[in-house]
């Protein structure tokens, strides 16, 4: 009997784990993005398949109980090729987040590659930049609101705001008709596929002929060049190195 009674609990126990998990997340249905970069093997359209975004950006707690169980990815003990000396440099100390590391705001300075093993741990990944597009040209009523120049307008007023601020904590703007927060306003993220994002941050070089600067056919040019906010983030990212790490850069995952 007690242990019938020991299983039971085990099984409830994991079936609150995996539906606690699952309202981490939310369900985007997919489909054909116009996206504002142009792939000069096929176009500016991208089908997207059905995927799960989490919510909100991983925050510094759920960081701190990451590293708790992984200990490789404590601040001390990291290799120096997987992030590099400014990572987790908030934090009062490798296991204690502190007052410029509050529990509820994003983590930030953080490579891609923790951001990465993060995910991995979670039985995710990094959305692709694909993915992150789809999910983030939502507003509060429109799965695309990217010819809303008011909307584009309040982006932008966000980016123009000092990066030396105190971050917000996540959750804190309303949530887009998916039922994701912050994808705007309050960090940059990283995306599974960064470094493929080769694309100038001058508007002047796009259509350049010299394609020795991008790798083949994977070649990106701005096909919307009026966004100005998806050509910031896509420059921004396509500069990093996946060891480097920023004072307004994080990270969520997707399955």
């Amino acid at each position: 009997m007690v242990r019938r009674f020991g299983l039971l609990l085990s099984l409830t126990l994991a079936v609150s784990g995996a539906q606690a998990a699952d309202a981490d997340y939310v369900n985007l249905p997919g489909g054909e993005l116009v996206s504002a970069l142009k792939y000069e093997d096929s176009g500016s359209r991208v089908r997207i398949a059905p995927f799960a975004l989490m919510r909100l950006p991983v925050t510094n707690a759920d960081f701190l109980a990451f590293v708790r169980r992984h200990p490789q990815w404590r601040r001390d003990a990291v290799a120096g090729v997987f992030a590099e000396s400014r990572y987790l440099q908030l934090w009062a100390a490798p296991l204690q987040l502190g007052p410029k590391a509050l529990a509820q705001q994003p983590v930030v300075w953080v490579s891609w590659f923790a951001a990465s093993a993060y995910c991995q741990a979670q039985g995710a990944r990094l959305p692709t930049w694909s993915q992150w597009e789809y999910a983030a040209a939502a507003d509060e009523r429109r799965t695309d609101a990217r010819s809303d120049r008011a909307w584009r307008e309040r982006i932008l007023t966000w980016y123009a705001q000092p990066s030396t601020r105190a971050l917000a904590s996540v959750g804190s703007q309303r949530p887009n008709v998916h039922g994701a927060h912050d994808l705007h306003g309050l960090v940059w993220e990283w995306t599974d596929d960064f470094s493929a994002l080769l694309v100038s941050a001058d508007n002047r070089d796009q259509g350049d002929p010299d394609k020795l600067k991008f790798c083949g056919a994977g070649a990106l040019a701005i096909n919307d060049r009026d966004n100005y906010a998806v050509l910031m983030r896509v420059a921004m990212l396509s500069s990093l190195e996946a060891a480097d790490a920023t004072a307004n850069l994080g990270f969520r995952c997707a399955r």
